[in-house]
């Protein structure tokens, strides 16, 4: 189980030395699209982007508790191969998203697909350390992989134009969050991390597409409802550090 921690704490510092490798990477270049995309609607208010700042610390501290003080803990063990496979591919998404939006999209839901499953197996015990920091990431990986879609089906020029896709995507990334809750129930950061982008993109709309801003909203409130459900059903079962 050593090594298995050792791998995935390689993978974490791979994941959070992304940024500070591809300093210069803004978002999707517009140009990278036959239908450039500029300042859609599907896309979060920029200051939704800090919370990456949290996702990285969390996901460092998660690495280290997992390094040295939860390496032969049972409970921990089955999350850790789901979670490293996540942060790998997540290791070089900036570098592919510079270059091509539709290969970065494809890592992205890798990056979601194992981020659920970890989550799934995450611990019971250790909430804040174990639980919360995938549940999180999960939850933030849930709505950027829909936005992302929403820019690729907008940019390719697929049927329903910018306002139809920003539209999908937000149903389809509420309807995620919903089977995503039912995976962990007592898991509030995963829910918290869809509404937090979802807030972001009504702030973003804001006096442009009352429709959207109206269902974004409402999704928001709906997972914040059950974020703090989910909060009551957390049981105080935090192991002593």
């Amino acid at each position: 189980m050593r090594f298995q921690a050792i791998l995935l704490a390689c993978a974490t510092l791979a994941f959070v030395a992304g940024p500070f490798l591809v300093p210069q990477f803004g978002g999707f270049d517009p140009a990278l699209y036959p239908y450039p995309q500029i300042d859609p609607p599907v896309q979060p208010a920029g200051y939704a982007f800090a919370l990456w700042g949290v996702i990285y610390l969390w996901l460092l501290v998660h690495a280290g508790m997992s390094l040295f003080k939860r390496h032969d803990a049972q409970d921990w063990a089955p999350m850790r191969m789901p979670l490293f496979w996540s942060l790998l591919v997540g290791a070089g998404w900036l570098s592919v998203a510079e270059v091509s939006p539709v290969w970065a999209q494809l890592m992205i839901f890798i990056m979601l697909g194992f981020a659920l499953i970890a989550m799934k197996r995450a611990p019971v015990l250790d909430p804040w350390l174990a639980r919360a920091p995938v549940a999180l990431y999960a939850g933030w990986l849930t709505a950027a992989s829909f936005a992302g879609l929403g820019l690729l089906g907008a940019g390719y020029g697929m049927v329903l134009g910018e306002l139809g896709w920003a539209y999908l995507c937000l149903i389809a990334a509420f309807a995620l969050a919903l089977w995503g809750r039912k995976l962990r129930p007592d898991a509030p950061f995963y829910t918290l991390g869809v509404a937090w982008a979802l807030i972001a993109i009504a702030a973003k709309n804001w006096d442009h597409h009352w429709g959207l801003v109206g269902l974004a909203s409402l999704g928001a409130f709906a997972l914040v409802i059950m974020s703090l459900r989910a909060f009551k059903l957390e049981a105080d079962l935090e192991r002593p550090i």
